[in-house]
């Protein structure tokens, strides 16, 4: 099985790494347009050889497309006009609706499945690839009943050999679920990181900063050319979840003004059950199962 990444970075790096581990592939080849990248994949051996993009579309059994969701949607039509037609063609982006959009008339469009893998870190190119960084991570699959069964078959595989559990859901259902879990944080982070920053002149904030500070905008250094365009194709919803974010930050102010200290006690012991939720102990409050979505294990 000869697999082709375009994209060499995070996750890129991290999907070479666990595919080797895993014995899926017998070949990874890396196509990268920074050069820097590129060579320095290889030379970490991330991909066995780096070729131009055209060579590796040709020699693909699984072409896996991991750069910025702007990107893709320039490049998945090409990609599509160029594979074999026994080729599957994946893309690991953050947003769906308008990648997918993009394809939908095409010829090939059966060859295409549409994922996102739901894990990362702030870092980024081949040096940031982490091995295992995809275990016990679910993948969503968007959109399956347009992927033909033998492509969506070989995509689900390799997400579980990696480690992931597999959610199944519309591109549309994909993005505005995204928005809440991943992209709001984010923007939270590069919210609280610019607030601090705006005290930079007081080195004395930095010397401080504890663990908790630098956990919450860890999420801050992420870079800028993959987060502006998700944010930007994913508009709606991610506007949609920093209006109900503002809507608590303000409920929160307005309790300190008015010193109120019942509301202010209210809203951080409800918020105390994402503790709950998250440690799995109370799955009865938040799995609300769409007759879109469902979800199963390895």
């Amino acid at each position: 099985m000869k697999v082709t990444i375009i994209g060499l970075g995070l996750i890129g790096g991290s999907m070479a790494k666990d595919i080797r581990k895993a014995g899926f592939a017998t070949r990874i080849i890396g196509v990268d347009n920074n050069p820097v990248h590129q060579n320095r994949a290889a030379e970490i051996g991330l991909v066995d050889e780096t070729l131009p993009l055209d060579e590796g579309l040709k020699q693909a059994d699984i072409v896996i497309v991991a750069i910025p969701v702007d990107k893709i949607q320039q490049l998945l039509p090409f990609i599509l006009d160029n594979i074999n037609s026994s080729t599957t063609v994946t893309d690991v982006g953050s947003t769906k609706k308008l990648i997918t959009g993009t394809v939908e008339n095409h010829p090939l469009r059966g060859n295409y499945v549409a994922v996102h893998p739901m894990s990362g870190t702030e870092n980024s190119g081949p040096d940031a690839a982490v091995e295992g960084l995809f275990n016990e991570k679910i993948c969503i699959i968007c959109d399956q009943e347009k992927s033909r069964p033998q492509h969506l078959a070989l995509i689900e595989k390799l997400f579980h050999t990696i480690g992931m559990d597999i959610a199944f859901m519309s591109s549309d259902e994909q993005d505005h679920t995204t928005a809440h879990v991943s992209h709001l944080p984010h923007i939270t982070a590069f919210a609280l990181a610019n607030a601090v920053l705006a005290e930079s002149d007081r080195q004395i904030i930095f010397d401080l900063a504890s663990g908790g500070f630098q956990s919450t905008a860890r999420l801050a250094k992420s870079s800028p050319e993959m987060w502006g365009p998700i944010f930007k194709q994913n508009q709606e919803y991610v506007v949609e979840s920093l209006n109900v974010y503002i809507k608590h930050l303000e409920d929160f102010k307005q309790s300190l003004l008015a010193e109120n200290d019942a509301r202010m006690y209210e809203l951080m012991t409800n918020a105390n059950r994402l503790r709950e939720i998250l440690n799995g102990e109370a799955q009865n409050l938040v799995r609300k199962e769409s007759t879109t979505t469902k979800l199963y294990t390895k």
